[in-house]
């Protein structure tokens, strides 16, 4: 039976009172020795106040994720739909300076009913080589994909991906796959990447699958002209190109939520998915920065800093924890 602090204090003053001593008093008000001497302590060491009946001890962890954090990270997947906990973990570490972990946002998002199912499909085909790329522009895979629009027809989008860091340098919609449209989207990745440039010794070689296009003399004789040498993937088997097909993979479950009834309006929204797979969109593969990080130069400088704010926000968490503890005993 729990007692209020009223009621410990007339226990004590009874006992204070009575004629028949401490031990017999016990007894006739059921009262365990050894409670009453405490509240008796507690008395004479604080007074009244401390009489008051001790909350629970509460288990805590020192890295617990404070309340407002949790709060923002509901907040912050309220806002980003597009975004598995896996990246939002890496967006709230870069865009608020405070390190959380994927599995804590599971576990935040999952708690608030905000973990769904994917609606993509994961492809199926290698996307990386035996022997790897080691910097940017040595290997730029290009493909071919299609998109429909209402009353215009099949478009086909020709797109240059870089391999090491999975930034798109270049696309094109188009109304057929000829040599020519292939032509023209490599030039736009020339451009946009600065390799025509006299000072640039090796130039990117270009992988692509055996379409008609790619197997043209006037590609050949276009790479040659811009010292591009080409490699193309074995026939019916698509290992090799397993990143830029996985990136128009991505792209199309994007896209084809809308429905399109001119070009221009396909345009825009291309446009739009491309700055935010380059500029935003978190990936696994490249220790989750994202691939215009990695074009860039700036993916060392980045988990750095996020190393920095994962240890400094380790510290806050202790200090929290041991100014807690602290509180707790004082108000004990």
């Amino acid at each position: 039976m729990r007692h209020s602090q009223s009621e410990k204090m007339e226990i004590i003053r009874t006992i204070e009172n009575s004629s028949l001593g401490i031990k017999r008093t016990l007894v006739e008000l059921d009262i365990n020795r050894s409670t009453f001497y405490d509240w008796y302590r507690r008395y004479r060491e604080g007074g009244y106040d401390a009489l008051a009946s001790k909350p629970p001890h509460r288990r805590q962890f020192w890295n617990a994720i404070p309340p407002d954090v949790k709060q923002t990270v509901v907040e912050t997947a309220l806002e980003h739909l597009d975004k598995s906990p896996r990246q939002l973990a890496w967006y709230l570490t870069d865009t608020q300076g405070y390190y959380i972990s994927e599995s804590s946002v599971y576990r935040i998002l999952k708690a608030n009913n905000l973990i769904t199912s994917p609606n993509y499909t994961v492809l199926s085909a290698k996307d990386k080589f035996d022997q790897p790329t080691t910097r940017i522009n040595q290997l730029w895979q290009t493909d071919f994909t299609y998109l429909k629009v209402i009353h215009w027809g099949w478009y086909y989008l020709s797109t240059v991906l870089d391999d090491y860091s999975r930034y798109i340098l270049s696309w094109k919609l188009c109304t057929g796959m000829s040599a020519e449209d292939v032509k023209e989207t490599i030039d736009l990745a020339i451009a946009e990447s600065g390799v025509d440039h006299a000072y640039i010794r090796h130039r990117p070689r270009l992988l692509s699958d055996n379409g008609p296009c790619y197997i043209s003399g006037e590609l050949k004789s276009y790479l040659a002209d811009n010292g591009l040498t080409h490699t193309r993937g074995r026939p019916y088997h698509p290992m090799t190109q397993g990143k830029i097909e996985r990136y128009h993979r991505s792209m199309k479950n994007i896209l084809l939520l809308d429905n399109y009834y001119s070009p221009d309006d396909l345009k825009a929204n291309i446009e739009a998915f491309v700055e935010y797979y380059n500029y935003q969109r978190y990936h696994e593969s490249l220790d989750n920065v994202t691939p215009a990080d990695v074009y860039t130069g700036r993916k060392v400088k980045i988990i750095k800093e996020r190393q920095s704010i994962k240890e400094r926000t380790m510290k806050q968490r202790k200090r929290n924890y041991k100014m807690a503890i602290a509180r707790e005993k004082t108000m004990a």
